[in-house]
């Protein structure tokens, strides 16, 4: 792996095998030579990489609760402002928050909005794995229809999940961003090339990155990048960046494989084949990835 990748994020940490958080991390983090500061949300990040007494971060790095990671940052980024105007420092830091679905989708939302409303200069990075899977695999909003968690579970009386998920990215649309973009972690040039124009914007950015959860989707430890690509081949997860307003599709699989090639893979969602009733449920998933890559495609014309 290149050098750059590896010497902001140690490979001393615990997160779980096959889960690719790290390589979303040095990704982005090795999108720039500037010198960064690391904000993060109460998630699996942040406890599997900051183990008291030991650290496995290579830049300074802040945890803060649940809710307020975006909050901290705008307030580092007013700092750095007011050094920069008393001449203590030459020049700014690249300032990066990092937050998991629950942290952002949730229970972050609120900070992150005021955060972006002010405009305050830095990325905010959601590594999205659908659930709250650092407490055991809750329902978050970003918890796909159907999907059986902790606290919405298929069996006799439900399917799973009722509700599709949050739009995330047409929330944070709706901010006036300069830039925000949807990837994966198993498209990690495309992650590279996203992150770099992010960090080279001024003011506030956003990038939503699909990050399979081995433990909670339940699929094989060595399989993470197999299902992510899945999900973009399927349509579930487009490819796009939204630039001063202007939808542009990175990809979009024009033949795209039944969404059942994607459910398959994964334990949480083996309830909808395993019982006719649920058939359904499986139609109507595919029908919400039909009608989201319709907008998508719309939405750039328009642009």
């Amino acid at each position: 792996m290149n050098k750059k990748l590896t010497e902001k994020l140690a490979p001393g940490h615990s997160t779980c095998a096959g889960c690719g958080i790290p390589a979303i991390v040095r990704t982005v983090l090795g999108a720039t030579e500037d010198p960064i500061i690391v904000a993060s949300a109460t998630g699996c990040l942040e406890v599997t990489t900051t183990i008291y007494p030991y650290t496995a971060w290579k830049v300074p790095f802040i945890h803060n609760a649940f809710e307020n990671a975006a909050a901290t940052m705008s307030g580092v980024e007013a700092a750095q402002k007011i050094l920069l105007k008393k001449g203590k420092i030459k020049k700014k830091a690249k300032l990066v928050v990092f937050g998991g679905d629950g942290g952002t989708t949730d229970i972050g939302l609120q900070s992150l909005s005021g955060a972006l409303e002010r405009g305050h200069d830095f990325l905010y990075v959601c590594y999205d794995n659908g659930g709250y899977m650092n407490t055991g695999g809750q329902r978050s909003g970003a918890t796909p229809y159907g999907a059986d968690t902790e606290t919405e579970p298929a069996g006799k009386e439900s399917f799973g999940k009722v509700r599709q998920r949050k739009d995330l990215m047409e929330i944070i649309n709706g901010h006036g961003l300069k830039y925000l973009a949807q990837a994966s972690v198993g498209n990690l040039a495309d992650l590279e090339k996203k992150a770099r124009k992010a960090l080279e914007i001024e003011g506030p950015t956003f990038l939503l990155v699909l990050q399979p959860c081995t433990q909670v989707w339940k699929y094989p430890t060595s399989q993470y990048v197999n299902v992510a690509k899945l999900a973009v081949e399927t349509n579930f997860w487009p490819l796009y960046e939204i630039e001063d307003g202007k939808y542009k599709i990175n990809y979009i699989n024009e033949n795209p494989k039944p969404i059942e090639e994607f459910l398959k893979t994964q334990g949480r969602f083996k309830h909808l084949f395993k019982n006719p009733d649920n058939q359904h449920v499986i139609g109507e998933i595919q029908r919400a990835v039909e009608e989201n890559v319709a907008r998508l495609v719309k939405k750039s014309q328009i642009s």
